[in-house]
């Protein structure tokens, strides 16, 4: 199978080979193709394997990816490029799913400990944190990762830095005063004459965000009126103006606030939080085609479902409780500004966890949680030992997503099992690309921080080099994010595809606003997350049993950002300092204090 390029006299030919391993692979496929681009003096310059069930999707694949980028068939190079799954072990979570109870060997090691946190993400690393800052140093976290960090680690290719999962914090607002304080102890903020100042190295470099829609990048991330059909214009700009009027109203009184625990819940959230988003637009006759593209995708971006699965309450808090909808003419136009670094939150996280280092166990699968006369055990897998260990402590924190929590605890209350039975969870994958030269852009606004695509799958890309002030472009590090709903069949399909056919599909799919990409990208690192966030579906954020899960106070408490709802750093931070809190001050009431 062959396909003429019209341009520079170059060919390209498509080869199948079934059952042939990739070069340097041996296992992770079913079958292979290769594409091979070769130019008139006929030599192979570059392939492009990637495996796929049955053949004819690897052919359909590369052919998209080809009649995207003919140009690129030209250059002197090819498509060439390394990488594989990176990060997260799958293998280890499922340890827990599948150890039966009664069925764990003796334990090899016994320690005890005065505060066992189980899970070293954010909540876990924000409550160890603050409480060895209030002089409790016998505080142990475990994590079955092997870093600490959880949604919030960073990587590293060809030497640049570059995020794993999330990758900027808004600048927080009134409430959130646990993140505030965090960001003036770490250097990024500081009070003068009353107002905040940031660090502006560590403050989003302008051009922030564009958008790729009609074959053309614009400024800004909602769909530009002059870029819709004439038709559609005046509609979508009067729904654009009517959603920003309907967001200022629902913001007054504190009713959406960051942390949501602070917020003054009233009866209205309750019918918000019943329904879907996209039932909710439906009744406001919001059905403006652009509007509900943006929409859907601040949904999947933040939450990792899109509007047809979170609930309204979120879909509205995602923007009355931080920086509003600006529509165009809208005289508070101007864009709040976000921290971001290379390596995105992990530039955080890796304080947070640097005065904790003796004090993190990473490869530690914990089991099982059981609470006895003596104390709360704690049952682990010690990966890197390949042994049972057992920690007895006075305190357990469970910072891990709420259907962990009640996979662990040996006697589950009632409310963690009803709170874990509404549960739902985002699958997503990031996508780490190093590209060595610079791509030739199209027409329009210039490269900026976050990038995205109109109308496709995935959540666009950011450029990792943004913030290094460098004064010419070149080489740099794309992150690509990908998030699919709560279907099952999406977090199946995403452990079970092989790499080849993940990458191909991130390099085709940005090919559509960057044909050159394929001739550049070098190596490409994927990193999947199963469970990656919880997904506010209606009806869970009201729920009863998430209150009083927050409210537990005993030798087993919890600390996730899962009790908001939906996973962001602020609510992380905010649950992990909370149950610190509890913590201290049921010491003190033992103390008499």
């Amino acid at each position: 199978m062959s396909r003429q390029a019209t341009n520079a006299g170059c060919s390209l030919a498509l080869e199948a080979h079934c059952g042939v391993a990739p070069p340097g692979r041996s296992h992770d496929y079913d079958s292979s193709a290769r594409l091979a681009l070769r130019c008139d003096n006929g030599a192979i310059n570059r392939h492009l394997w990637l495996d796929a069930t049955p053949v004819d999707a690897a052919r359909r694949a590369l052919l998209l990816a080809a009649a995207a980028v003919p140009l690129a068939a030209c250059s002197k190079r090819a498509t060439e490029y390394t990488g594989g799954w990176i990060g997260a072990q799958n293998e280890r979570g499922h340890r827990l799913r599948d150890t039966k109870s009664g069925s764990l060997p003796a334990p090899a090691v016994q320690r005890r400990v005065g505060v066992a946190i189980v899970g070293a993400g954010v909540a876990g690393l924000a409550c160890a944190r603050m409480l060895a800052k209030r002089g409790v140093d016998d505080v142990h976290l475990f994590d079955l990762e092997d870093a600490a960090g959880g949604n919030s680690r960073g990587h590293r290719i060809a030497g640049m830095a570059c995020p794993l999962g999330a990758h900027y914090l808004p600048l927080p607002g009134e409430h959130a005063t646990e993140v505030t304080q965090l960001l003036e102890e770490l250097g990024l903020r500081r009070t003068v004459n009353g107002q905040p100042v940031y660090n502006e190295q560590h403050l989003c470099h302008s051009p922030q965000e564009r958008l790729f829609i009609d074959g053309h990048w614009h400024d800004g991330l909602l769909p530009p009126i002059d870029a819709l059909p004439v038709a559609d214009r005046a509609t979508t700009l009067a729904q654009y103006r009517r959603f920003a009027q309907l967001v200022t109203d629902a913001s007054r009184g504190n009713a959406f606030t960051m942390p949501t625990w602070r917020s003054a819940w009233r009866a209205e959230h309750d019918v918000l939080d019943a329904q879907t988003f996209s039932q909710w637009l439906d009744s406001q006759q919001l059905t403006a085609t652009a509007l509900r593209w943006y929409l859907d995708y601040c949904c999947r971006d933040d939450y990792g479902g899109g509007a047809d699965e979170v609930s309204a309450w979120a879909g509205l808090h995602y923007f009355a409780s931080r920086h509003g909808f600006h529509a165009p003419g809208m005289t508070s136009d101007e864009r709040d500004g976000v921290l971001t670094w290379p390596e995105g939150n992990a530039w955080i996280a890796s304080r947070l966890a640097e005065p904790l280092q003796d004090r993190i166990n990473t490869s530690m699968v914990v089991l099982r949680v059981q609470e006895g006369r003596g104390g709360v055990d704690v049952d682990a897998w010690n990966a890197r030992e390949s042994r049972v260990e057992r920690w007895t402590a006075k305190q357990v924190v469970l910072a891990v997503p709420i259907f962990i929590a009640a996979r662990l605890l040996e006697s589950p209350s009632s409310a963690l099992t009803h709170a874990a039975s509404r549960m739902r969870y985002a699958p997503w994958m990031v996508a780490n690309m190093h590209i060595d030269e610079a791509l030739d852009d199209r027409p329009g606004a210039p490269l900026s921080w976050d990038n995205v695509l109109y109308g496709v799958e995935s959540l666009g890309y950011v450029d990792a080099m943004h913030q290094s002030m460098r004064p010419y472009p070149g080489p740099t590090v794309l992150s690509s994010y990908w998030a699919w709903g709560a279907a099952p069949a999406h977090r199946q399909s995403l452990l079970q595809q092989g790499w080849f056919t993940r990458a191909a599909r991130v390099v085709q799919e940005l090919s559509r606003a960057h044909p050159d990409l394929p001739s550049k990208v070098r190596q490409i690192d994927l990193m999947r997350y199963g469970h990656a966030m919880s997904i506010p579906v209606p009806g869970l954020r009201s729920r009863a049993s998430l209150r009083a899960l927050s409210q537990v106070r005993g030798r087993v408490m919890f600390a996730h950002s899962d009790l908001s709802a939906y996973s962001v750093f602020e609510e992380a931070y905010f649950h992990g300092v909370r149950v610190a809190r509890d913590i201290l001050d049921g010491e003190r009431r033992d103390r008499g204090g």
